[in-house]
C-alpha cells in the first residue's frame, strides 16, 4: 500500500530496519490489539480510542489508495477503498455505540492475514 512513511509522525512507530509490508502489519496488530482489548470493556474510553485510531489508520491508507503514485492494480485499490469507506462508517457507528468493533477486528485481520500471505509470495 506504500502509506509506511505517512504512519510516521501518527503514533504508529518507526520503519527502522523494517520493510513497507512489515511496517503496515505492526500498526494492524497494534490498532488490532487496542481494539480487542476494547471490546472486553462496555462502551468506554478505551473503545472510544481504538476506534479512531482505527479511523485514523484506515484515512491514511484511503488517501494513500486514493494518491496517483500508489502501485497496486486499480481491482485492488477500488475494493480497499470501498473496504475502507465501511470501515470508517463501521467505525462512526461504533464511536456513537449503535454497534460493536468486531467486524473491525475481522476486518483488520484479513489484512494483516493479506500482508503476510503478499511477503510469502
Amino acid at each position: 500500500m506504500n502509506a509506511v512513511p505517512s504512519f510516521a509522525g501518527h503514533g504508529y512507530g518507526s520503519s527502522i530496519l523494517r520493510t513497507p509490508r512489515d511496517a503496515e502489519y505492526e500498526v494492524f496488530s497494534r490498532v488490532t490489539r487496542m481494539l480487542r482489548q476494547a471490546a472486553d470493556g462496555a462502551h468506554g474510553a478505551d473503545v472510544i480510542a481504538a476506534v479512531h485510531k482505527n479511523n485514523e489508520l484506515w484515512t491514511i491508507l484511503a488517501a494513500d489508495l486514493a494518491s496517483p503514485g500508489n502501485g497496486l492494480p486499480d481491482q485492488i485499490r477500488a475494493g480497499l477503498l470501498s473496504l475502507a469507506g465501511f470501515v470508517l462508517r463501521h467505525g462512526h457507528q461504533a464511536l456513537s455505540g449503535k454497534v460493536g468493533v468486531a467486524p473491525l477486528i475481522d476486518i483488520n485481520l484479513a489484512m494483516m492475514r493479506g500482508l503476510r500471505q503478499e511477503a510469502a509470495e
